[in-house]
């Protein structure tokens, strides 16, 4: 990924709380002619060094098949992203020398992938998966909520996913190249917008000096 120094990202905690934040990824991979790629949510577990995200596929879905235990492949998380128009440089009015581009936030992890088969393995990934995206419900679904016998079914239809993370690398791309005074406009025109996308992307911009 190319990243200009003013738009690379290397706080951890911030790559992190990107990554929990919008946990459904593009997971690619080298394919047998061509590059591959997949969609599905990976939730990030533990810390430093035992760092991975944990994630599911069907078994009917023949990625465990085409990639080896241990293959490199890339996860992508896609945070916020906003189209920013020349009308919101406050220098368009003195110069004109300004052009559209696009804002945005994302994660490349890089790591090995693994595939587990054993369904004990699969239940533990499947409860940390389901305790994370249940948290914000008011009465959280667990897994022992459904039947043992559908449950036990399920798992057998099911392969678990461990991605052994490698590298974490960032980028934001929000403004920072711009002289001040766009800034504080670009940042007055996402906040008069009522768009969900807008309020996301002012609430990773830092406030205009």
């Amino acid at each position: 990924m190319y990243i200009p120094k003013h738009f690379e990202q290397t706080d951890t905690e911030e790559l992190n709380a990107l990554i929990r934040h919008y946990p459904f990824a593009t997971l690619s991979w080298c394919g047998k002619d061509c590059p591959d790629a997949m969609h599905l949510p990976l939730l990030l577990s533990g810390n430093g060094s035992e760092q991975r995200l944990l994630g599911h596929i069907a078994k009917a879905n023949s990625l465990w098949q085409s990639v080896s235990d241990g293959e490199p492949v890339l996860a992508i998380f896609h945070g916020p992203n906003q189209y920013i128009s020349p009308n919101y440089y406050a220098t368009k009015s003195v110069h004109e020398r300004v052009v559209p581009t696009w804002n945005y936030a994302v994660v490349h992890v890089r790591g090995r992938l693994f595939f587990k088969h054993d369904a004990d393995e699969i239940r533990s990934i499947l409860q940390v998966l389901t305790t994370e995206h249940e948290s914000r419900q008011s009465s959280p679904w667990k897994i022992d909520d459904a039947p043992e016998k559908y449950t036990r079914t399920l798992l057998r239809a099911i392969v678990g996913l461990e991605l052994q993370i490698d590298s974490i690398e960032g980028k934001w791309k929000l403004s920072q190249n711009q002289p001040i005074e766009n800034r504080r406009s670009v940042h007055d025109a996402l906040s008069s917008k009522a768009d969900t996308g807008s309020a996301e992307m002012l609430a990773l911009m830092p406030d205009p000096e």
